[in-house]
């Protein structure tokens, strides 16, 4: 430290040792300023503190002094810590910025718009649980077809936001919303199966709604089974169809079954973000998620997903743990 900094805090010291005043610290605090500019360390302003009081005091009992060497010790090791936080801390908000980043360019690149078809009524709701959303939703449609696809990524952030690009690359080079599901299912199943690790799958489900028949035709790839409610009977019953997830083999038999749809009778799909909910006293059974669909049936479908969307929410205490979507496709008279 130059010595000129030493006469100064000498003075300062002395001046506060005599009077004690609010200006004094005011004048201390001051060249703390100087000090931070010129990159001074804590322990060596220590240092300069203990000789200064030897000057000033020179009656200050050697034990005294001996403890400023035991705090210009603690002091080192302090400003190492410190310094590591710093940059833990910088490298953290560097991180979130990219985060942050990725995830605006993700919701750019994968968005898709709710066709709009007379007598259907199509709600959605996608929430990433963090940052990256693992889920994905995708629609195609022409004058009197709709294809939806929903698909959950095994697996969290970067990753699995890039496998979910391959997915839209794959819908995107379909030959419009009538083709089969089962040949959705093979096509997206070889993409995938190409272009991601071992250790990644994604499960997969795809419906086709034809306007005309009023016939819904699915096909799973390991997907959570949609729920169809019929509006005569009142009840709720699983669209299944057995298939394996997506990139695990290339060569992969998918069923695929078909569904024909009267007025008031919807369909909902979705990830396992909604079926494996969880509260503080466990799972929410999926009879839990059916009571609170069914009390709001008459309702738009986009009211119906919010709806759903929120309630569970606070049965998780709105702690979201894992990616949330879903999607109501309803038949209107």
């Amino acid at each position: 430290m130059p010595q000129e900094f030493k006469r100064q805090y000498k003075e300062i010291l002395e001046q506060y040792t005599l009077r004690q005043t609010e200006q004094n610290l005011y004048k201390g605090q001051n060249f703390s300023k100087q000090l931070i500019q010129k990159n001074i360390s804590p322990e060596e302003v220590i240092s300069i503190h203990k000789a200064s009081l030897e000057e000033l005091i020179p009656t200050l009992p050697k034990d005294a002094l001996h403890s400023f060497d035991f705090l210009i010790e603690v002091m080192i090791r302090y400003g190492l810590a410190l310094e590591e936080h710093k940059a833990l801390i910088q490298i953290q908000e560097n991180f979130k910025m990219e985060m942050e980043l990725a995830a605006n360019v993700q919701k750019t690149l994968l968005k898709t718009k709710i066709p709009n078809l007379d007598g259907l009524d199509i709600g959605m709701i996608s929430v990433p649980a963090k940052e990256m959303n693992g889920d994905y939703a995708y629609f195609l449609s022409d004058e009197t077809s709709i294809g939806i696809a929903v698909a959950d990524v095994i697996g969290k952030g970067i990753p699995a936001a890039l496998c979910m690009s391959m997915i839209k690359y794959g819908m995107d080079s379909l030959n419009g919303a009538k083709t089969d599901p089962i040949t959705v299912l093979d096509v997206i199943n070889r993409i995938v199966e190409k272009s991601v690790t071992d250790s990644m799958f994604i499960s997969m489900f795809y419906g086709r709604y034809d306007t005309l028949r009023s016939e819904f035709t699915h096909a799973s790839a390991g997907h959570e089974p949609p729920l169809f409610y019929c509006a005569k009977q009142k009840k709720f019953t699983e669209l299944q169809a057995k298939g394996l997830l997506l990139g695990v083999i290339p060569n992969v038999k998918y069923e695929q079954h078909s569904i024909v749809l009267e007025e008031g009778d919807f369909i909902v799909m979705m990830t396992d973000g909604v079926t494996e909910c969880r509260s503080n006293d466990g799972f929410i059974e999926q009879k839990k998620v059916m009571e609170i669909i069914e009390r709001v049936k008459k309702e738009t479908a986009q009211e119906m997903v919010e709806h759903v969307f929120h309630e569970l929410e606070i049965l998780q205490d709105f702690e979201l743990r894992d990616d949330f979507t879903l999607v109501i496709l309803k038949k209107e008279g």
